[in-house]
């Protein structure tokens, strides 16, 4: 015998010497042949393809696939909606404990809660989205709670568990963002743009893989490798830049540097995490920047041609690795119907021309194809909704949108935590192909599913330590090299008068936040912030009550913040939509089309979109403000401008007014203070024009990589992406 048995905080760890370990929770048998210890997964008493380790992960998915029921399928297909670890009170998301609501008092904060037994044992679900954890350990412990009871479970399939990206070291308003979890934090993705280093990307994807694999988690959603043409998206923050000649090499060194186990022949194993490159064919060409999240935003346009350019970071990048593992084991469609002349206007999970002909025919795609999240429910009857896309395709029912998602190629589908509809496509797919075809249509799925958890080795060990995961997860290395990137990613757009000297009186006023609607679509009150609450700044400066008494100012900004659709104007006989600004007094959009592009919903009775002629304002318009008065009040004394980017901004308004100007795009406090005071470099250059006016953007195609007119700053400076 060649293997030998010890106790684990999770049960037991069976080594094989020259082979495999396996890990076991609860009362699985073991097999053993050759000398070696498998998992008796299936209770048969004999070992089965697929439990044997020793096989490739296409051969023991085939065999597994073919044993599986319909049941057990379509919850393989199903990827659950947001998960918190606990659901508490007063959260985005709600969940109970024994038919409670969470308890810290009776419940630990890893237990799983009623729904996710309910989805893991009930509807098969093996796919689970972690939204938000309270820690590294409970991450954990949680992860080991799931894979034990999935252990036990017939065929004993574990749990793939993926997040959301969790590594950016400020909040963004864009989509859902991970809390917790005590990660390293890094520049978001146009911040690995403005560092301009492949090998700076690679390496924070080794990173964030290893802390992802000991929170247990297996795929990421990301990278976001759409093209950031339309500088008005509010997700461009996410993305890797607009230079298709820049991204491709990002692309691929993050892929590689996530995906890969040093090591391993196919590159995959223990250390692995799969991911998932989104948005095919690329989400950022929506017209007037708006965005598919919503029904008002639907629309991606391509008004210079360049719609080839925008598939480029996936055909010669995520699909073209470098690497050994090849290419991103899982891809995402965007919610957009793309506006495509002679192809039908239908979200891109149900266009036939996005994913089957290309994605999976010309471009000969064979990895996993999950959607975006929500899209196969009926939309609601309010336009201004966030719940509504199933666009181009509302008069089918449920289950054949499911259908028809399933025909272009699909594996999988994003936030749906109900068998039935998928159940139900299956029976009317035999009806209307016959049932030989749907039965290998629906085990191909089933292989690629599958074939992801065998190459990442979660049938033989997912278990972990929840104290080796303390020790991993935000370990000084890793927060040291964060930070260093984060300062390598800021961009000093204007030196003047900085650096500011240690111990000087600051005066850092406080920012007004306008009364808007929140990505859920619900209404957030009028707030006020202090930029530097709860921070110890003490070792910098010390801070002055008013600017009077003040040596120099750091005003803190954002880029102007603002919202495309006005369900007011709709009533008052308008068409809702508005135009997004990048500039902080209020914009009059005087050069927009006359006549949208695109535009058709069964909710409006127009086509025409566009907001020409209309006026709008930013929610944070109060940052100009700021800088105003401190620019009047400090007279000669240095008034600095701390800007995060989420979007590139007009800087006419501002630029002149300031003594010193740091751009950033994901940087926590104390890095942007010690480049402020000359203890870091800021190292960054532009990743994207700022436009010299809002007529530069309007005029500007939003599939054109090329980018609005600069503006050129009053020193002389041109505000143009770095070549």
């Amino acid at each position: 015998m060649s293997w030998s048995r010890e106790k684990t905080v999770y049960g037991t760890l069976i080594r094989n010497e020259g082979g495999k370990n396996i890990g076991i929770a609860g009362n699985v048998p073991i097999l053993e042949e050759d000398g070696y210890a498998f998992k008796d997964l299936a209770g048969t008493g004999k070992l089965l393809p697929y439990e044997d380790w020793r096989l490739d992960a296409e051969t023991r998915a085939a065999d597994l696939a073919a044993r599986l029921s319909r049941e057990e399928i379509a919850g393989l297909m199903l990827y659950s909606s947001h998960q918190m670890v606990p659901f508490e009170e007063g959260g985005p998301f709600g969940d109970t404990y024994g038919g409670e609501a969470f308890d810290p008092a009776k419940y630990n904060a890893s237990d799983l809660s009623d729904g996710q037994i309910r989805f893991l044992k009930e509807d098969h679900i093996r796919h689970v989205l972690q939204m938000r954890v309270k820690s590294a350990r409970i991450s954990a412990e949680w992860s080991n709670h799931l894979q034990k009871m999935c252990e036990e479970e017939p065929w004993g399939i574990p749990v793939n568990i993926s997040t959301d990206p969790r590594h950016g070291a400020t909040a963004a308003g864009a989509e859902f963002r991970t809390a917790g979890s005590d990660v390293s934090k890094w520049p978001e993705g146009i911040g690995m743009a403005a560092a301009g280093d492949p090998e700076l990307v690679r390496r924070f994807a080794q990173v964030a893989a290893k802390e992802y694999r000991a929170l247990g988690i297996t795929t990421a959603l990301g990278p976001q490798i759409d093209l950031s043409t339309e500088p008005r998206w509010f997700r461009l923050e996410d993305t890797l830049g607009s230079n298709p000649e820049k991204v491709i090499p990002m692309v691929k060194a993050y892929c590689d540097g996530m995906q890969t186990t040093e090591g391993s022949p196919d590159g995959w194993g223990s250390d692995s995490v799969i991911t998932m490159v989104k948005h095919w064919p690329g989400g950022g060409t929506g017209e007037g920047g708006r965005d598919a999240h919503f029904p008002f935003g639907c629309f991606a346009v391509y008004p210079t041609g360049k719609f080839e350019e925008h598939l480029r970071p996936f055909t010669e990048g995520a699909f073209r690795l470098d690497g050994p593992t090849g290419k991103a084991g899982a891809v995402m469609p965007y919610y957009t119907v793309s506006w495509l002349e002679d192809h039908e206007k239908v979200g891109n999970s149900y266009n036939e021309y996005i994913l089957k002909e290309l994605l999976r025919e010309k471009y000969a795609y064979d990895g996993v194809v999950c959607t975006d999240w929500g899209i196969t429910g009926d939309p609601d009857p309010n336009i201004d909704s966030f719940g509504s896309r199933c666009y181009g395709v509302n008069e089918l029912t449920e289950a054949e949108r499911h259908l028809r998602i399933i025909m272009n190629g699909v594996d999988q589908f994003g936030g749906n935590n109900r068998a039935e509809p998928i159940l139900e496509a299956w029976k009317i797919g035999e009806e209307r192909y016959g049932a030989d075809f749907m039965e290998e249509r629906m085990r191909l799925s089933a292989r690629r599913l599958l074939r992801g958890m065998f190459r990442l080795g979660l049938f033989e060990n997912p278990y972990l330590d929840p104290e080796e995961s303390e020790q991993i997860v935000g370990n000084a290395a890793f927060v040291k090299e964060g930070l260093e990137a984060q300062a390598r990613s800021a961009v000093m757009l204007r030196k003047g008068k900085l650096p500011l000297k240690a111990g000087m009186k600051v005066w850092v006023p406080n920012r007004k936040i306008r009364a808007h609607k929140a990505f859920f679509r619900i209404m957030l009150p009028e707030t006020v912030t202090d930029p530097l609450q709860g921070f110890g700044f003490g070792s910098w400066f010390t801070r002055a009550e008013t600017p009077e008494e003040a040596d120099a100012a750091i005003v803190f900004m954002e880029s102007p913040l603002s919202d495309p659709y006005d369900p007011e104007d709709r009533a008052r006989g308008g068409n809702g939509y508005l135009p997004l600004t990048l500039q902080y007094r209020p914009y009059m959009a005087t050069e927009a089309r006359e006549v949208s592009i695109a535009g058709g919903d069964f909710r409006e009775d127009f086509t025409n979109r566009s907001y020409r002629g209309k006026t709008n304002r930013c929610i944070n318009e109060e940052d100009l403000d700021n800088l105003e008065e401190a620019h009047r009040r400090l007279g000669d004394k240095p008034v600095i401008v701390c800007m995060q980017m989420h979007n590139p901004t007009v800087p006419a308004e501002w630029e002149p007014l300031a003594d010193g100007i740091l751009i950033h795009f994901g940087c926590s406090l104390p890095v942007l203070l010690d480049i402020l005071f000359g203890r870091r470099k800021a190292e960054g250059k532009l990743p994207y024009n700022l436009p010299a006016s809002m007529a530069a953007v309007e005029k500007h195609g939003e599939d054109d990589i090329e980018g609005p007119e600069a503006y050129i700053c009053s020193d002389g400076t041109v505000c143009k992406a770095a070549e």
